[in-house]
């Protein structure tokens, strides 16, 4: 399916591989738009906790994300997310949702919405976009994929240094097992092991291998 939109870097990745920091990072460089998939599936986790629904209750979940006003806007050349006219973005780090998104991510309806969500971005703006079915799924056509992970080990040592309590043992098992777009390396995606590469060389390298491809930079 051909996507019309501006150009797309996509990079996917497990838990903790350093998506996050090395996508906003790349963005800054390139002047492009930063949307990070996984707050807005943080974002919804957080709304459906918020209203007492099971993380499991696929129905519930599909029924609340069906009345819910979910607004994807911009700050500072970022994407930020809105819930019924609610900021979340304190609450997106917090245990029960850390312990809840991959399971809210299965929910297939869950999935599309992001998916047309982060599309919608892309209609106005060059992005970086990181996720675990960026290259794979949300912009298939794109010619600007990245794959990047980390040993289990550093994994850990990156959650723990950053506060957080994710099981990534779990959370690998999970997105990568779900019937509704799990996480894989995308065709034609350049792979990059982050563990012995601090954010700055991760996103030179990055650049490096951009320059030999289309994308004016």
């Amino acid at each position: 399916m051909q996507i019309t939109c501006h150009r797309v870097v996509a990079i996917d990745g497990p838990a903790a591989s350093g998506k996050s920091s090395v996508a906003r990072e790349l963005a800054r460089r390139l002047g492009f738009v930063y949307v990070n998939s996984g707050a807005i599936y943080r974002a919804i986790t957080w709304c459906v906790l918020r209203q007492g629904i099971a993380a499991n209750d696929g129905a519930r979940i599909v029924q609340l994300i069906a009345a819910a006003a979910i607004d994807c806007q911009l700050a500072n050349n970022e994407s930020r997310v809105v819930i019924d006219g609610i900021d979340p973005t304190p609450q997106l780090r917090e245990p029960p949702v850390n312990d809840a998104v991959s399971q809210v991510s299965t929910v297939s309806a869950v999935r599309q919405i992001v998916t047309q969500k982060i599309r919608s971005y892309a209609r106005e703006h060059d992005l970086v976009v990181e996720g675990r079915d960026i290259g794979s799924v949300v912009f298939p056509d794109t010619p600007f994929k990245f794959y990047i992970d980390a040993s289990p080990d550093v994994r850990l040592q990156r959650r723990a240094a950053e506060g957080q309590r994710d099981e990534i043992a779990t959370r690998d098992r999970v997105d990568s097992s779900r019937s509704s777009a799990p996480l894989t390396i995308a065709p034609n995606a350049q792979v990059i092991d982050t563990s012995e590469l601090s954010v700055t060389e991760v996103v030179d390298e990055m650049v490096r291998r951009l320059r030999h491809t289309d994308l004016t930079i």
